[in-house]
């Protein structure tokens, strides 16, 4: 019995530092977050409107806290509000983006500020057809963890399509860490 003890004993207190570097890592792990906000494409176009609106969607991603620095991987779709309008006819509407990329950040406490890159595809669609762009994002934001597994984030977005299009992005997100 003594040496039960003393091994639940000595299993108890390997594990603790374990227990104690998630606790430091508070970044460590999967996380889904819903995000919402500002969407502005400029198409580049001399006498066009360039549309604006909201966007909204989910983004879904993985960390990796090592000391104070995070790496990360994360997938987004997001849908747009954004229309261009000749007179009052939509002739155009900014439909789902896609995005797949990565992030590198500084952790202070449970706050992370990071800068992101990766891939976009955004889909147009219009009266004459519709249209997908491949491009590149990249952008910068802050995460802070509240409580044990939630989180609040705000980000700036710049993705950069095929054709001359940019997309300038202001958003912020609520989710849960796994």
């Amino acid at each position: 019995m003594k040496k039960i003890a003393l091994a639940l004993a000595a299993l108890t207190a390997a594990a603790t530092p374990a227990f104690a570097q998630d606790e430091a890592a508070p970044f460590n792990g999967a996380h889904v977050s819903a995000v919402v906000g500002y969407d502005k494409l400029d198409l580049n176009t001399s006498g066009v409107d360039n549309p604006d609106g909201v966007t909204y969607g989910v983004n879904l991603g993985y960390d990796l806290q090592r000391g104070n620095v995070l790496f990360g991987i994360e997938g987004e779709v997001t849908e747009s509000s954004a229309e261009l309008k000749v007179g009052n006819t939509v002739v155009a509407s900014a439909s789902r983006d896609l995005y797949a990329g990565g992030r590198l950040g500084y952790v202070l406490g449970n706050t992370a500020v990071y800068g992101k890159v990766g891939y976009t595809n955004a889909r147009i669609e219009s009266t004459v057809g519709n249209e997908n762009g491949d491009g590149i994002r990249l952008g910068a934001g802050v995460e802070h963890k509240f409580g044990q597994n939630f989180f609040g984030k705000v980000e700036y977005r710049y993705s950069n399509y095929e054709a001359d299009v940019t997309r300038h992005q202001a958003v912020a997100g609520l989710g849960v860490r796994f």
